[in-house]
C-alpha cells in the first residue's frame, strides 16, 4: 500500500467522526486538504438534519462551494481524507468533481463506491484518483461497532430492534 499521506488529517477526520458518535449519528468524519492545509470539513448529520444527503462528504462539499471563492478551480488538487471508504452517492460526487486523492479507513462493504460495491476501475476513474485504503480501519470499525450497539434513536418505531422478529421460512 502505498503510504503517502499525513496522519494529522486523518486524526481530524476521526476527531470528527467522534464527534458524530456523541451525536448518534454514523461515526464518519472527513477533511478536505489543499496544498498541505484544510479547506473543508464534514461530518455525518443525517439524523440531525433529516437529510439523507448530509454524509460527512457531501456537508463538506457544500461548506467548500459557500467559503471558498475558487471551489471550481481547486477541485483537481483537493485531497480527502475520510474515515469510511464513501457510499457510492459520496463516491460519484468526488468522482465527478475531480479530486485526485482519497485516504479512507475501514472499507464499506454494504454501500462502499470506492473499491467495495462501486468500484472506481469498473467506472474508468481509478486512473484519475490515488486511493490510498484501509488506514487506521480497525479503529474506523470500532467506532462503527459503537454506534450499532447502541439503537438508532432517530429510527422508525417499525425498524427499531425491539419491534423485528425473525422472518418465518416457509418449505
Amino acid at each position: 500500500m502505498d503510504n503517502n499521506y499525513d496522519d494529522k488529517f486523518m486524526e481530524r477526520a476521526f476527531a470528527l467522526a467522534e464527534e458524530a458518535l456523541k451525536d448518534n449519528e454514523v461515526p464518519v468524519g472527513c477533511v478536505f486538504v489543499h496544498d498541505g492545509k484544510e479547506v473543508g470539513f464534514g461530518q455525518n448529520e443525517t439524523n440531525r438534519t433529516h437529510n439523507p444527503t448530509a454524509h460527512a462528504e457531501m456537508n463538506a462539499i457544500r461548506q467548500m462551494e459557500e467559503l471558498i471563492p475558487n471551489f471550481r478551480d481547486i477541485l483537481p488538487e483537493l485531497e480527502l481524507y475520510v474515515t469510511l471508504e464513501p457510499c457510492i452517492m459520496c463516491a460519484s460526487a468526488l468522482y465527478e468533481l475531480g479530486i485526485r486523492k482519497i485516504v479512507y479507513g475501514a472499507e464499506n462493504d454494504r454501500f462502499g463506491g470506492i473499491r467495495s460495491v462501486g468500484n472506481a476501475g469498473r467506472y474508468g476513474y481509478a486512473d484519475n484518483i490515488k486511493i490510498i485504503n484501509l488506514v487506521q480501519a480497525d479503529r474506523s470499525i470500532d467506532l462503527l461497532k459503537q454506534f450499532y450497539a447502541n439503537e438508532n434513536p432517530f429510527a422508525p418505531e417499525d425498524k427499531k430492534e425491539k419491534k423485528r422478529k425473525p422472518n418465518e421460512c416457509v418449505k
